[in-house]
């Protein structure tokens, strides 16, 4: 479950830097905020994402990644609510509300799949 997570979400994750790269610095449909720096963080961790899915085999490891972004994610999403701009990273247009509830469903699934998989890959291991 948490292979095709990786696989699923990192493969998304790509595919949105790709597009705001694509489409520049206006915001995409007047509701997400496209910037360069967001644009290569989403390349990033949607790469981290796709190599442990479809290259890792050890599903701790796949399973740390996963709820590793997961948080990250989550701090995104949050902070992006107190301080848009994200304390001067993103200059041009800041986050929006879409864009903080994108970041939380993304936090909130990964911190979810990494916790439910726990269980899994310790009955597993004993």
């Amino acid at each position: 479950m948490v292979r095709t997570y990786a696989k699923v979400v990192g493969i998304v994750i790509i595919l949105i830097g790709v597009v705001g790269l694509v489409a520049g610095e206006a915001p995409l449909f007047g509701l997400v905020n496209i910037e360069i720096a967001e644009d290569v963080v989403h390349l990033l961790t949607g790469g981290v994402m796709a190599a442990v899915g479809f290259g890792v085999r050890d599903t701790n490891v796949v399973r740390t990644v996963v709820g590793v972004i997961g948080v990250l994610y989550l701090l995104v999403g949050v902070l992006g609510f107190v301080a848009p701009g994200l304390f001067g990273l993103l200059p041009a247009h800041g986050y929006s509300v879409v864009d903080n509830l994108i970041h939380l469903v993304l936090g909130v699934l990964g911190v979810a799949v990494a916790w439910a998989v726990r269980d899994t890959v310790r009955g597993r291991a004993a």
